[in-house]
């Protein structure tokens, strides 16, 4: 089983990662992008390596994504003996272990069957289809070795494991306000922005992420009210929005007190959510008089681990009848213009052939 997930582990490892992102023009359009992306990455180096001290000196995705990737394994050895044993790789898009290093040792492993399963719920061409262009341009190569069957777990945002596993980290997080006024709490949902030249094309990321909060709701009953809301712009360009932090003060004087933050796109601890929603978000919300509780990243959470599971033991069940990739991975933005997208989309149709 192959992870796709991206984020820097270590401080020292920040310039490298910061430099990847910014040249993957997936993710960040930018213009002479060969040049610029190296700029801003020295600029930007060392006041995320900043915040990375303050969380503690690193980030543990890594840690994480192992934990959830054993669990998964172990649970689905048993739910599909047929096809054991299950093994896990990560493989990261900017940060160690890049998708490069996973593919020698899958290749040392001599792997001959390999599920594509991002580790982003919800669908964009920028996160989830970046990470795919990658395994294309490695696979292609042969850097995976020959003859491997691949086929693609490509967004599971409404999947009820992943709902339910959601859903049971707010209550708790609710549970930490008087019950007198807990019903006034206004969850907030926060996902990771998108620049709007790539929501404009076509992305599919803000439905799907709605999609993923109207789920949510209707499995709490619709006890609170609600808005999503997006995190992490990146640079001067116009972003989705609003914009996480400007969302809390405009509650603050609309008179709310009280305010659940949910990460609802990542599916484990890192900067975004141990910086920017524990350390910036909620500071400043206090200031302007909010009490503020996160609801727990899914983490080790074992309900997650168990959906993760279940999404895999399906997707391998259902690959003979349904094929390599689900009908919706094979429509390309209609705005799109990347020609490596339209052959990753093909490569993958084809099992990787």
């Amino acid at each position: 089983m192959l992870h796709q997930l991206e984020k820097a582990q270590q401080v020292p490892e920040t310039h490298d990662f910061l430099k990847n992102l910014f040249l993957d023009g997936d993710l960040i359009p930018l213009p002479f992008q060969k040049y610029l992306a190296p700029w801003i990455a020295k600029r930007r180096t060392p006041q995320i390596e900043k915040q990375y001290e303050e969380i503690g000196g690193g980030s543990p995705i890594l840690r994480y994504t192992k934990i959830q990737g054993e669990g998964m394994a172990k649970l689905m050895d048993e739910l599909n003996p047929e096809t054991a044993p299950h093994k896990f790789y990560v493989a990261f898009r900017y940060a160690n272990p890049l998708t490069e290093e996973t593919a020698r040792q899958m290749k040392a492993d001599g792997v001959t069957r390999a599920v594509a399963f991002t580790q982003y719920p919800q669908y964009s061409c920028s996160t989830t289809g970046s990470s795919l262009n990658e395994l294309y341009r490695k696979g292609k190569a042969g850097d995976f070795g020959k003859d491997i069957e691949w086929s693609v777990i490509d967004r599971w945002g409404t999947h009820p494991g992943f709902i339910e596993a959601v859903a049971q980290n707010i209550e708790a997080a609710l549970a930490k306000f008087p019950e007198s006024s807990r019903s006034e709490t206004v969850l907030l949902f926060s996902a990771h922005s998108l620049p709007m030249s790539v929501v404009n094309r076509g992305d599919p990321y803000v439905l799907e992420v709605s999609a993923s909060v109207s789920a949510v709701m209707d499995r709490l009953g619709h006890s609170n009210p609600y808005r999503l809301v997006w995190q992490s712009q990146v640079g001067p360009s116009a972003w989705m929005g609003m914009q996480t932090g400007e969302a809390l003060k405009g509650l603050a004087r609309l008179g709310k007190k009280q305010v659940v933050l949910i990460p609802i796109a990542f599916t484990s601890d890192h900067i975004e959510t141990l910086y920017e929603l524990d350390l910036e978000y909620a500071k400043e919300a206090r200031e302007h008089g909010i009490e503020v509780h996160r609801a727990t990243s899914l983490n080790d959470s074992p309900v997650f681990i168990r959906a993760l599971a279940d999404i895999a033991t399906a997707h391998l069940r259902q690959t003979a009848k349904t094929g390599p990739t689900s009908i919706q991975v094979g429509l390309r933005c209609p705005g799109c213009k990347n020609e490596t997208c339209g052959a990753q989309k093909t490569w993958f149709a084809r099992g990787g052939r």
